[in-house]
């Protein structure tokens, strides 16, 4: 599927077109590219605003529910196996619902979840409420970052502001989350988060308005045009794609050592650093800094180039891992999380966007789609198997893995195709 400017296919009709209408007309789909970008923002905001709540509910969660690392970790895979449900899915269900379908379909699962959460029911149910939750943020995820991919003017600084949406979510639920994680009715918390859902949800159906992404596309300038000549499925493809496969194994180690930080941090602080009550805001920093990461970074990625620049960020998010593991400071450890996330923040988009280079654009979609949900699987993965190593030898061990992950994350990248190999 190739995607291209509209305007070359209407310069047939410009006799027939004024010229005072095709500025008029350009402006239109400039106005609605805006309001499509800006909706998609909100689900991802909604993401990250879900993703950081985690750390400063998880030794609540403990507490209320009687159970330790491991168990209370069992939230991560119902999320897991719920965000690989979603990611396998949407590549069928995109073909044949569509986007817009597809979309609300994944809000409303998200709606659903939030209703079981903030009733306050017995672990087994709410853990359950995870699993749905998963799969309505892999569809809307999956569809809404390939959708973003689609937009080549601008596409790498649009795909980074898009990112730093997220970091803009996950920064601001651990200020909410470590309020009512002290209250008697901390379950009350999922009702903020069942407000966000249904907005989302609203503004989902009437801006897309259940429409296709080629019709979607088609409002904004850009028509789609299948030059597939290959008569397996879209499906078949991408699976036999090794820079998909590549990317999305990156994408399973970034999101998850991203959510690991975030979700676990707080823990590490109050057990391992003596941290207080007030753990919770270390969090916020850490997602402050992903925020700033992707939207500050973007002219360094662009001088020294996406490719070399990630390697950069990797051996510096090393180091200060190493800082927060032998320097026993809290504030020390407070800072270098908040580094971390700097570092970490631009790596997902370049990412996204190195994968717009090297697959197929017919492809593009399902592709981002699948490295997406796989990268979302990570965010349950890494975090359930942190917490079932802190269950045998102590939260100590954070920062170890951590190492690793980064490691084993830096090189996958070295693996990847360099440049643009991509065929239209």
């Amino acid at each position: 599927m190739e995607l291209s400017p509209v305007t070359p296919v209407e310069k047939q009709n410009d006799d027939l077109e004024s010229p005072s209408v095709l500025p008029a007309k350009h402006r239109t789909q400039k106005a609605r590219e805006k309001i499509q970008f800006v909706t998609l923002c909100w689900f991802v905001c909604l993401e990250g605003w879900n993703d950081g709540s985690n750390g400063p509910l998880l030794p609540r969660l403990q507490k209320v529910y009687g159970v330790g690392y491991a168990v209370v970790s069992l939230i991560f895979v119902f999320a897991c196996v719920g965000f690989v449900t979603g990611a396998v899915s949407n590549v069928i269900l995109a073909e044949r619902l569509g986007f817009g379908k597809v979309m609300v379909l994944g809000s409303l699962l998200q709606v659903l979840a939030y209703c079981i959460e903030s009733s306050g029911p017995p672990f087994p149910v709410f853990i359950f409420a995870y699993f749905i939750n998963g799969i309505g943020m892999a569809l809307q995820n999956a569809n809404s970052v390939g959708y973003i991919a689609c937009i080549k003017e601008n596409a790498e600084a649009k795909m980074g502001l898009f990112m730093a949406v997220y970091g803009a979510g996950a920064l601001s639920s651990p200020l909410v989350a470590t309020q009512f994680s002290h209250l008697p009715r901390w379950n009350l918390y999922y009702l903020t988060s069942l407000g966000i859902a249904i907005s989302n949800t609203i503004a989902l159906i009437i801006v897309f308005r259940f429409k296709s992404q080629g019709e979607c596309l088609s409002e904004i300038g850009i028509v789609e045009v299948n030059n597939s000549t290959s008569e397996h499925s879209h499906l078949r493809q991408i699976f036999a794609n090794k820079d998909v496969h590549l990317l999305a194994a990156f994408a399973l180690l970034y999101v998850g050592a991203e959510v690991t930080v975030g979700g676990w941090i707080v823990t590490y602080v109050i057990n391992v650093r003596g941290g207080g009550s007030s753990s919770g805001y270390v969090s916020t920093g850490f997602f402050s800094g992903l925020m700033i990461g992707r939207v500050a970074l973007l002219w360094f990625n662009e001088k020294i180039g996406e490719r070399l620049v990630l390697f950069i960020y990797a051996v510096l998010a090393i180091i200060f891992e190493l800082i927060i593991w032998f320097v026993p400071s809290l504030i020390g450890d407070a800072v270098a999380v908040c580094v971390v996330g700097v570092l970490l923040g631009p790596m997902y988009p370049i990412a996204m966007n190195h994968c717009r280079r090297v697959v197929p654009r017919w492809l593009l979609t399902g592709a981002i789609g699948w490295i997406a949900g796989v990268g979302q699987a990570g965010s349950a993965l890494i975090p359930f198997m942190v917490g079932a190593i802190a269950q045998s030898s102590g939260m100590k061990t954070l920062q170890p893995v951590l190492i690793g992950i980064l490691g084993l994350m830096t090189g996958l990248w070295a693996l990847a195709t360099h440049g643009s190999r991509r065929s239209d």
